[in-house]
């Protein structure tokens, strides 16, 4: 599974669809997905604030050496990135929560313009397709309060709230965790 595209389709501006492909990010996209990882995140309350944190979300390169980075393109415009994801194969770099058995994501991000159109979905299905292939029970992930359209989009692809796996990582800031069984 590791470097083969997947396709999906994403509905186009006028509700049409449209195909998107997800494939492993190359060194050329790293700039770009920075830049639509914290044009995403500085939408969501609270995250300005978080200089440490918009410093790792803008360090593709960083993620990139550890795990999987995946980027949604239009199969016409490969060099335009719409949207990026961290696939974490489970407890090593980048992982939060997941056990031996599991598989996660991180810093799913989607360009403001390609917002509502399937972007996000066909990031984590790919992440879903990358975990079941290798044998994984479960993905999860932790999410932000504030990212309740994320949240909808986990609930509708059938991942359960864990709040047993939240994480508090600083006082009066907080991470939800999900879960989705394979």
């Amino acid at each position: 599974m590791t470097g083969e595209p997947l396709r999906a389709e994403v509905a186009g501006l006028a509700g049409s669809s449209r195909p998107v492909v997800v494939r492993e990010a190359r060194p050329a996209d790293h700039a770009e997905i920075a830049a639509l990882t914290l044009a995403a995140y500085l939408r969501v309350p609270g995250v300005a604030g978080e200089a440490d944190y918009l410093e790792e979300l803008a360090d593709v390169a960083g993620r990139a050496a550890a795990v999987p980075v995946l980027v949604a393109v239009d199969p016409d415009d490969d060099a335009s990135v719409l949207g990026a994801v961290a696939y974490v194969p489970g407890p090593g770099p980048l992982a939060e929560t997941e056990r031996p058995d599991e598989a996660g994501f991180r810093m799913l991000a989607v360009h403001p313009a390609a917002q509502g159109r399937g972007v996000g979905r066909a990031l984590v299905e790919a992440c879903i397709a990358r975990a079941r292939a290798t044998g994984k029970a479960r993905l999860v992930l932790l999410t932000l309060p504030a990212m309740a359209t994320a949240q909808r989009l986990y609930e509708r692809l059938g991942f359960r709230r864990t709040p047993e796996r939240d994480w508090e990582y600083a006082p009066g800031h907080r991470l939800i965790g999900y879960a989705l069984d394979l």
